[in-house]
C-alpha cells in the first residue's frame, strides 16, 4: 500500500471513531455537567475536523506533476496540516473559557458511571490508533499521519486526566473538573502550536538540517574531479527535497568531464532518502 492509501484509510478510521467519541462525550458530559468530559468532546470535535483535513490534503498531495505544479502538489500535506493547527487553537479558546467559568462560578458536577465507561473506552480506543498511526507515521515520514499519531496520544493523556477528575469528583472535590479542563485546554494549544511551526519551516522554504548536510558534503567529497564545494541548498517539495549544488573543478577540465562529475554527484544524491531532484552547477577554479 502506497502512502496515499495509507493515509486515506487512516483519515478514513479516524474520521469514523472521533464522530463517535465526539458524540458520546458531548453527551455525557453535558447531561453530567462535567467541564473536564465537555473540554474532551470539544477535542473530539477539533480530531474530527483535523481527520477531515487530513483526507483533504492527502488527496491533493496525491495528484500527479502537471504544467502548473511541475514539482507535484505535495506541499498540500503541509497547507492542511496548518489549517488543522488553526482548528485546535479555535477548540483550545473555546474549552479554556468554559473551564474558568465553571471554577469561577463554582459548578458541580453530578457523577455518572457512564463518564467512567466513556473515558475508559476512550483510552483503548486511542491507545490501538496511537501505535497503528505513530508506526505508519515514522514508516512514511509523513507529517499528516504524525500529526494525527501525536493527536490520538495526547487525546490519551487527555482522558486520563479526565477519567483522574471525575474520581476526586466522587470525594467532592468538584474545583478539579475546571482545573483538568484548563490543563487539557492548554495541552490542545501546545499541540496546535506545534503543528503549526512544523508546517511554516517547510512550507517557507527551510534548509536541510545539519545532519542531511553532513552526509551530502561527504557523497560530493567521494566524487572525483570535485576540488571544493561552494554551496548546498534546498527546496522542500511536500515531503521531499530538491538540492541545489554548486561545485567547483579544475580550470582546465573539459566541458565534457565537468558534466560528467556533474552527472555523478546528482545520481549518488538522488539515493538519498526524499531527495527528489538534483540540480548541480559546475564552477572552474
Amino acid at each position: 500500500m502506497d502512502r496515499f492509501k495509507l493515509t486515506r484509510n487512516i483519515a478514513i478510521t479516524g474520521i469514523s471513531a472521533n464522530i463517535v467519541l465526539m458524540i458520546i462525550k458531548l453527551v455525557i458530559g453535558f447531561v453530567s455537567n462535567s467541564r473536564s468530559m465537555i473540554a474532551d468532546g470539544f477535542n473530539s470535535a477539533g480530531d474530527v475536523f483535523a481527520s477531515v483535513m487530513t483526507y483533504a490534503g492527502n488527496k491533493i498531495a496525491s495528484k500527479p506533476e502537471d504544467k502548473q505544479h511541475p514539482y507535484g502538489h505535495g506541499k498540500a500535506e503541509y497547507i492542511f496540516s496548518m489549517i488543522i493547527s488553526f482548528s485546535l487553537l479555535v477548540v483550545s479558546y473555546k474549552s479554556l473559557s468554559g473551564s474558568v467559568s465553571s471554577i469561577i462560578q463554582k459548578n458541580v458536577f453530578n457523577f455518572s458511571w457512564w463518564l467512567v465507561a466513556v473515558a475508559v473506552a476512550t483510552i483503548l480506543i486511542k491507545t490501538c490508533l496511537f501505535l497503528y498511526t505513530r508506526h505508519a507515521g515514522r514508516r512514511e515520514d509523513n507529517l499528516l499521519i504524525i500529526a494525527n499519531s501525536e493527536d490520538h496520544r495526547n487525546d490519551i493523556l487527555i482522558t486520563l486526566s479526565t477519567l483522574l477528575s471525575i474520581i476526586f469528583g466522587v470525594y467532592n472535590i468538584y474545583w478539579l473538573d475546571g482545573i483538568v479542563g484548563i490543563g487539557i485546554s492548554l495541552w490542545i494549544a501546545y499541540t496546535g502550536i506545534r503543528i503549526f511551526l512544523s508546517s511554516y519551516n517547510v512550507l517557507m522554504d527551510t534548509t536541510i538540517d545539519k545532519v542531511m548536510e553532513e552526509k551530502i558534503i561527504n557523497i560530493i567529497s567521494l566524487v572525483e574531479g570535485v576540488d571544493h564545494i561552494d554551496s548546498i541548498s534546498a527546496k522542500p517539495v511536500g515531503v521531499n527535497y530538491i538540492l541545489i549544488v554548486k561545485v567547483s573543478v579544475h580550470g582546465d577540465m573539459s566541458v565534457n568531464s565537468s558534466h560528467t562529475v556533474a552527472a555523478r554527484i546528482k545520481h549518488n544524491l538522488k539515493t538519498l532518502k526524499n531527495v527528489s531532484d538534483v540540480v548541480v552547477h559546475v564552477n572552474p577554479v
